[in-house]
């Protein structure tokens, strides 16, 4: 297959993820809102109610363009190269969407533990763990390669599937902050498999990049609808997908560092904390009393809540480059 027809083809599924998201996202507005399903704005003084559990637009989205690339693969270039590492991304993606959505129609805080929430997110790793996904194979420091045999997809796979779908949950809350650094660490990681010529994961890396560009258009601030549990699970178990496919999990973790900081953080304070500021008449935001997310650290510099979202994101760039210049994974 020509270069030119590579390019057409990773522009058709990326244009199908970016334009299936940005109408199904319209489209779930109004039926959250129809439906009720609508949560306070909390960094709002006034409260606004927004229609929730917008990341299912971004699943299908999602969806839409992996199923095109089976079919192009399938029916038009007749080749099955990859199709069981594809299929097993895109159920780990429903897999974690539904477990989500769940969390954001039934309400896990109220009736669920912290500790009960990375056990019903284990199901999300079964798909890379029954095709046996990744490079066995991992350089420690200060021991060097050490071949983990059964125990990488047995265990290494599903420690960093849950961790990462449960970390990426943790650090939310303000307008775009999740679906911005979800584009900034997959686009990341999609450059890397681009550069490793790895080109069928760039082009599934780039397609979930470009559906949360399109849910982005109505979950910036003022934010229209809320990603809810259904993206940040979906989206932090592609993220631990992508980096175990591609052998990036290097970086990938460095890339987690604000969300290893959250979790220290919100352990501290025995996960009974949430990301929020105080919202002030004026429309600024104050830190709580109680320090218990690295939002409220960012509040005592900055003091509105898209100044907050901005802080995070530039330390996730430079995070970024900082991974590329420092681990060369390519």
């Amino acid at each position: 297959m020509s270069d030119v027809s590579l390019l057409y083809l990773f522009l058709l599924i990326v244009s199908t993820a970016f334009f299936s998201t940005f109408f199904l996202t319209k489209a779930w507005i109004k039926i959250a809102k129809k439906g009720k399903l609508l949560g306070k704005d909390m960094n709002k003084y006034s409260n606004p109610k927004i229609p929730e559990g917008g990341g299912i637009a971004f699943i299908f989205g999602v969806t839409f363009a992996v199923l095109l690339y089976v079919f192009i693969k399938t029916f038009y270039l007749f080749t099955t190269g990859n199709l069981p590492e594809v299929l097993a991304i895109l159920l780990t993606l429903l897999l974690a969407g539904f477990l989500g959505f769940i969390d954001d129609i039934l309400g896990w805080k109220a009736g669920l533990s912290q500790w009960q929430k990375p056990l019903l997110t284990i199901p999300i790793a079964i798909p890379l763990m029954v095709i046996n996904a990744g490079n066995s194979v991992m350089s420690i420091p200060f021991l060097g390669p050490v071949n983990f045999g059964i125990t990488y997809p047995l265990l290494i796979v599903p420690l960093g599937i849950v961790g990462a779908a449960n970390g990426f949950n943790m650090l939310a809350g303000f307008n775009g902050l999740e679906a911005s650094m979800g584009i900034i660490i997959l686009s990341t990681l999609g450059f890397i498999a681009w550069l490793n010529k790895i080109l069928w994961l760039a082009t599934i890396t780039f397609s979930t990049v470009a559906s949360l560009l399109a849910f982005l258009v109505f979950n910036k601030y003022p934010a229209k609808v809320f990603p809810g549990n259904s993206l940040t699970y979906a989206v932090g178990a592609l993220i631990a997908c992508i980096a175990i496919l591609g052998n990036m999990e290097k970086i990938a973790t460095f890339l987690f560092i604000p969300y290893f900081i959250e979790l220290i953080i919100k352990a501290k304070n025995k996960f009974k904390t949430e990301c929020f500021g105080t919202p002030q008449r004026d429309g600024s935001l104050k830190a709580p009393k109680k320090i218990g997310s690295v939002t409220h650290i960012l509040l005592k510099f900055v003091k509105g809540e898209k100044e907050v979202v901005y802080s995070l994101l530039v330390i996730e760039v430079l995070l970024a480059f900082l991974g590329l210049i420092w681990f060369k994974p390519f």
